[in-house]
């Protein structure tokens, strides 16, 4: 049995769940999201909290989309009640970030600046080299912040690029004479 599905699910206060036969909808103070439910796995509420079962649990696949499914919910009621942020940190000379309106500026050392339109649900703050990512969709957040990222990966001699604040990059040592 799948040691993620059996877990339940904790609904805060503020969350409404409303589940129909092919996806749960989660309501929250920060959006709305909807998960779709895959064949065999059924959703109870009971109170203020949520549980799943599945109902062939000897396929393999059938074990991976339970687990999936819990983690895509619990995800969701997480994202419309507190939100998630990534944020990630600017090493260079010259490396800035601004944010005007909806549009992130990005000056990464290329001969032109970078403008990246945030998607929808998606906001971005500047804190001197520091750009925080946040919104109430864990995969959208995630995907905001590998495709700003990826401007200007982190380089592996002096460390100048765009990176995640907690991300371990390894130096290489230059060449010798």
């Amino acid at each position: 049995m799948s040691r993620v599905g059996k877990q339940p699910i904790e609904i805060p206060a503020s969350v409404a769940v409303t589940i129909s036969s092919d996806s749960v909808t989660v309501k929250g103070p920060k959006g709305e999201l909807t998960s779709p439910l895959f064949e065999g796995i059924t959703v109870e509420q009971e109170g203020n909290v949520v549980s799943l079962s599945c109902a062939d649990l000897t396929s393999k696949s059938m074990k991976s989309f339970y687990g999936l499914s819990k983690a895509l919910l619990a995800s969701n009621v997480i994202g419309v009640s507190t939100g998630f942020t990534k944020t990630l940190e600017l090493r260079g000379v010259g490396y800035r970030a601004q944010v005007n309106g909806n549009v992130l500026s990005l000056s990464l050392g290329f001969s032109h600046p970078i403008d990246y339109a945030m998607p929808e649900g998606v906001e971005a703050k500047v804190d001197k080299s520091n750009i925080m990512i946040s919104g109430h969709d864990k995969q959208r957040v995630g995907q905001v912040a590998a495709e700003i990222r990826a401007y200007r990966p982190p380089e592996p001699y002096k460390g100048k690029g765009v990176r995640y604040v907690d991300e371990f990059v390894a130096k290489k040592e230059g060449k010798r004479a």
